[in-house]
C-alpha cells in the first residue's frame, strides 16, 4: 500500500511537470496583460470610474419620465459597481444535490459600500437606454 501510494504521487509529479508549467513566453504574456492594480498609498489619491446603464420603463406617460427613471436607475448602477471596485463583492452560493444531479443553485451577491462626494461625468440617452458614467476621487486621509 505504501508503494502504491509512492507510485501514485510521483506519477502525478512527472505528468505534471510534462505539461503542467507554461513556457516563459506564456508567463511574461500573462504580466504584460494583467490589469494593474491601483493601490492607496499615504498621501496619494486614486480616480476610480463606472458606468452605469438603465432602460426607460414602457409604461412612462411622457418621454421626460422615461429619462429621469433611466438616469436613476443607470445611476443606482454606477454606483454599484463603484460599491464592487472599492469594496468588493460577497458571493455566497448553495447547492442542493439529490440522485447524484444539481436539484436547485442558489448564488447570492451582496456589495455593502458608502459611496459619498461621486460626481457624474457624462450622461448619454439613445433609444430609451440611458448610460451615466460616475467618478469619485478617494484619498488615503478620506478612507
Amino acid at each position: 500500500m505504501k508503494y502504491l501510494l509512492v507510485f501514485i504521487f510521483l506519477f502525478n509529479v512527472v505528468s505534471f511537470a510534462k505539461d503542467g508549467y507554461p513556457d516563459e513566453s506564456k508567463i511574461k504574456e500573462y504580466v504584460e496583460n494583467k490589469k494593474e492594480t491601483k493601490t492607496l498609498n499615504i498621501g496619494s489619491t486614486i480616480n476610480i470610474s463606472a458606468v452605469g446603464q438603465g432602460v426607460a420603463p414602457s409604461f412612462s406617460s411622457s418621454p421626460a419620465q422615461s429619462y429621469a427613471l433611466a438616469k436613476r436607475a443607470a445611476m443606482a448602477d454606477a454606483y454599484r459597481i463603484l460599491g464592487e471596485r472599492i469594496k468588493g463583492v460577497r458571493i455566497e452560493g448553495k447547492d442542493t444535490i439529490k440522485n447524484m444531479a444539481i436539484k436547485n443553485s442558489i448564488v447570492k451577491t451582496q456589495v455593502t459600500a458608502m459611496i459619498r462626494n461621486a460626481t457624474i461625468v457624462e450622461t448619454t440617452f439613445k433609444n430609451g437606454l440611458c448610460e451615466v458614467e460616475v467618478e469619485i476621487r478617494i484619498s488615503h486621509r478620506n478612507f
